[in-house]
């Protein structure tokens, strides 16, 4: 029987624990842990393995539908897109490493979702990222921003899958704390899914893949914890990643799959050996005998602790069928990939660890995965002071607005100017510095490049069997969306409303939205606010995805992302639940982009009608608020879901029936910058005709407020009526013709219903702040 000394409050506390869980160990093992299994539940037990503060919210998420094959508990969800087609797409975080070291933080964050994708039996055919960094004018945040980016970029493009789409928020909330969620979508290769449930008693395990070394040793216990100084000597929690044997990896994986010899597989992500011989053993109701002396390593004079707590990269683990091992091991060797059977499958349930000869570590394995511990919290029974010091907001703190502009205490400043102030603000300027570093159209079936349209789009081609470009007519649509700022100010129509633009954006390039996968990225769920947040956050997502329809096939959770301040203060980023969401395309021929196509064209806005006042559409939480008044206040737009599916319904069946030419919704920045931005990516004008506000109404909320369900449209002249026709009966009230496209090169104007400009920009005054902005504030130095 293994034997341990008690450990100190102070080695407790260094894995993670709290002392009652420490506790709680002692009373399941009925004896005191060694380093290692203290390590193993150090790492298992963490927030970001067992999720024990946000599982009970998760709960409440709706995972089931018509289309739902896989759903959460597995390496990603998978999805039925008919015609034989099925998807796998998940979503993870690698905030914490990438905040140390941001190239390793983000390349190994690609890495991991990737192996989360095929280790289902799916080929990897895209990438997209969500990223949140503080203010770009910030010397440590430009060189956060700048390894991210090419940490994301080096491994997408090493091992060929393209990154087609994301989303890049610039806060001083994130300014000690960036978020880095990457998004990876697979199509099924294999004839049966590839789940992780470890079966049949006496199958060999393998390890395969590559060897084991010192690197990333407890990622996990260190991604649940704050950022301090001190995080910079945590580097050896961030692993280092190879995209080139990733590639092979790939293939061996994918290959080996086919040969139905593989009964179960795992990735070792985060707390690597231990997390997947645990999850394997739970998950199928057995144990794992597992021999740390069989795996192969780099470094030597490792110890059973560091073999359990090594997060090194591109490794794997199977149970395969007992008699076919030889036959996996030489498929991993012909591809150079390490592969050795290092265990077998018991009956017992528990997790055994060997080490030269002896017993290391021996653990029930329902103690490390599923049967963790729990923490039931109380919701702060009203919202926290800070948000009800914003809600007491209201326009009328504003300075005054006219039809010519606003009125400033050092001067008058026109519509034309706030809007190229906001086009050149970084979130919402072109991000093109960020994607031209990717390689998006590697395996040649990006059908949208990234910045053309409100969502990716990809073509769904199968390589085996393999099937020509010219027959591969369906697609699939996907986008990460959050608006933190939303959250930050209320929790749940924040929360509503990330569900909704997804949808809206999946919408616009003619996609159905069908399922999602969240990232939950939140400060510390043991404070009041804190949990609040998460909780008022999770009842928005859940009920907003039950509105449109779109089940959760599952996610990540991020807590802990707080950064200490010079007096010690930790101090919690913007609450962030990024949604990644992907949408059926029957028909590739039948998508559009978000420029405008050609001239005379009819411009109609879907949604909440301009110059009438609704709660749906307001300058609170907005992107003019906080840009151009240096404000975070107000309440976010509330959500109408019956608008919401309506005016999306609207949008999909205009565009299939080849009325509408582009699509475009309005968010940050509101009607004014998506308009703006429709002639930029068109290159060509437009004349808009806009009502004079009503007496509620002030002229900067009609220009730049936000919310409304609303999506720009263009259509082409000659289908004016049936189009009216379609939206009259579809929408009643809620739509608009607005005005015409111009010509190529032609100015942005709005104009009063009296003829009164509002703005007149030609195209260099909108495109050039807008496409260089970014770009200008790096080089600044």
């Amino acid at each position: 029987m293994l034997t341990a000394a008690p450990f100190t409050p102070e080695e407790i506390a260094s894995e993670g624990l709290k002392p009652q869980e420490y506790e709680d160990i002692v009373r399941r093992l009925g004896r005191h842990p060694n380093r290692a299994e203290l390590g193993m539940f150090g790492v298992m037990w963490s927030e970001h393995c067992c999720y024990k503060n946000s599982r009970p919210l998760l709960k409440q998420f709706p995972t089931t539908g018509a289309r739902i094959l896989v759903g959460p508990g597995e390496n990603a969800g998978v999805v039925d897109l008919g015609d034989g087609l099925q998807l796998a797409f998940k979503i993870e975080s690698h905030n914490h490493p990438s905040a140390v070291e941001p190239f390793q933080g983000a390349a190994t964050g690609v890495g991991g979702i990737l192996r989360d994708i095929f280790t289902m039996g799916a080929r990897p055919i895209a990438l997209l990222n969500s990223l949140r960094f503080g203010d770009l004018a910030d010397a440590r945040t430009r060189r956060l921003f700048a390894g991210v980016v090419s940490g994301i970029s080096h491994y997408g493009n090493c091992v060929g899958v393209p990154t087609v789409g994301g989303e890049v928020y610039f806060d001083a909330a994130y300014s000690g704390n960036p978020l880095v969620n990457v998004m990876a979508l697979g199509l099924m290769e294999t004839s049966e899914i590839v789940k992780s449930g470890a079966a049949g008693i006496g199958n060999p395990v393998l390890y395969v893949g590559s060897t084991t070394g010192r690197d990333g040793m407890g990622g996990a216990s260190f991604a649940s914890a704050e950022l301090s100084d001190e995080s910079e000597a945590d580097r050896p929690a961030v692993q280092v990643g190879d995209p080139f044997l990733e590639k092979s990896l790939i293939e061996a994986c994918l290959e080996a799959f086919k040969t139905g010899a593989v009964v179960a597989a795992q990735d070792m992500g985060a707390a690597g050996i231990t997390c997947s011989t645990a999850e394997m053993s739970a998950k199928g109701g057995v144990g794992v005998d597992f021999d740390l002396d069989k795996i192969p390593v780099r470094e030597s004079g490792m110890v059973p602790y560091e073999y359990m707590l090594s997060e090194s990269q591109e490794r794997m683990l199977f149970v395969a069928h007992k008699g076919r091992e030889q036959e996996l091991i030489d498929i991993f060797h012909r591809w150079g990939l390490q592969a050795v059977v290092a265990g077998e499958v018991t009956e017992d349930p528990i997790v055994r660890i060997r080490f030269k000869g002896e017993i290391a570590a021996e653990i029930l394995a329902t103690a490390l995965s599923d049967n963790t511990p729990i923490y039931e919290r109380e919701v702060l029974a009203e919202p926290p002071a800070y948000a009800q010091e914003a809600w007491r907001w209201t326009g009328d703190r504003l300075p005054s607005a006219t039809a010519t502009g606003l009125d400033l205490p050092d001067g008058s400043q026109s519509w034309t100017r706030v809007l190229t102030q906001l086009l050149a603000a970084p979130t919402i300027a072109s991000k093109r510095w960020v994607y031209r570093q990717y390689d998006h159209q590697v395996q040649n079936n990006t059908v949208v490049l990234p910045g053309g349209a409100d969502a990716a789009v990809v073509r769904l081609r199968p390589v085996d069997p393999p099937l020509p470009a010219q027959q591969a007519t369906r697609g699939v649509a996907a986008t990460v969306d959050c608006n933190a700022r939303y959250v930050y100010l209320d929790p749940y129509e924040g929360a509503k409303a990330t569900v909704a633009e997804a949808a809206r954006n999946l919408s616009c390039v003619g996609a159905e939205p069908i399922a999602v996968t969240d990232n939950l990225n939140f400060g510390s769920p043991e404070k009041p606010i804190g949990y609040w947040q998460l909780a008022e956050a999770c009842r928005g997502l859940a009920d907003a995805c039950r509105a449109l329809k779109t089940p959760v096939t599952g996610g990540n959770v991020s807590l802990y992302n707080e950064t200490l301040d010079s007096e010690g203060n930790p101090q919690p980023i913007y609450p962030t639940p990024v949604v990644g969401m992907v949408g059926l395309i029957p028909d590739l021929t039948q998508i559009c982009g978000q420029g405008w196509q050609q001239e005379g064209d009819r411009i109609y806005l879907l949604g909440s009608p301009l110059g009438i006042p609704t709660p749906s559409v307001t300058l609170g939480a907005s992107e003019y608020l906080a840009a151009i008044h240096t404000t975070v206040a107000g309440r976010p737009p509330r959500v109408d879901f019956d608008l919401e599916n309506s005016v999306q319904a609207a949008c999909r069946h205009g565009i299939r029936q080849g009325w509408v030419r582009s699509a475009h919704d309005s968010a940050e920045g509101g009607v004014a910058v998506a308009l703006a931005e429709a002639c930029i990516s068109g290159q060509r004008g437009a004349q808009i005709a806009v009502p004079n506000p009503g007496e509620n109404l002030r002229w900067d909320e009609l220009l730049f407020g936000e919310g409304g369900a609303r999506i720009l449209v263009s259509v082409n002249p000659r289908d004016r009526a049936e189009w009216e026709a379609c939206l009259q009966q579809n929408l009643g009230n809620h739509w608009q013709h607005l005005g015409a496209v111009g010509a190529m090169g032609d100015p942005l104007e709005l104009k009063t219903e009296d003829n009164l400009t509002l703005i007149s920009a030609s195209m260099e005054e909108i495109a050039s702040p807008w496409l260089t902005s970014i770009e200008t504030i790096l080089t600044a130095d």
